[in-house]
């Protein structure tokens, strides 16, 4: 009974590798591309003689946003240097305005009087050399 049972399994098997094999495999699936480059629309040797020009058209295409990404790089970095100008040019003014605020006449007497040194109250007097004069 067993090699009945055998016998039926390998007989299946071989039925099923038949079914298997007997199934025909186009070679080409059937699509738009294909009908188009068989049927005459374009044909391949069309194809074949365009491919320099469509890798052209790729390079430039590459370039072009190549180019694109650069000058977005170049406004992003005149934004940021044209905000550091001006914050820099504030900082200028302001720096400014503090010197000529601290070299007035009161703001240096107040600043030289922890050194001990007052402010004459006499007007400065001219020294005239006698014999220059003569």
């Amino acid at each position: 009974m067993s090699n009945r049972l055998r016998t039926e399994i390998q007989e299946e098997e071989v039925e099923k590798e038949l079914l298997i094999e007997e199934r025909p495999v186009p070679d080409t699936p059937e699509n738009l591309v294909t009908n188009l480059l068989r049927r005459g629309v374009v044909s391949t040797d069309a194809v074949t003689r365009a491919l320099p020009f469509v890798f052209y058209l790729a390079l430039l295409c590459m370039v072009y946003i190549a180019n694109r990404h650069q000058a977005e790089n170049n406004i992003r970095n005149i934004d940021k240097l044209s905000k550091e100008v001006k914050e820099l040019s504030w900082d200028y003014k302001t720096t400014k305005a503090d010197m000529a605020f601290k070299s007035t006449q009161t703001e240096v007497a107040k600043r030289v009087d922890t050194l001990g040194i007052t402010e004459p109250m006499q007007p400065p007097q001219k020294l005239v050399d006698a014999e220059v004069e003569k």
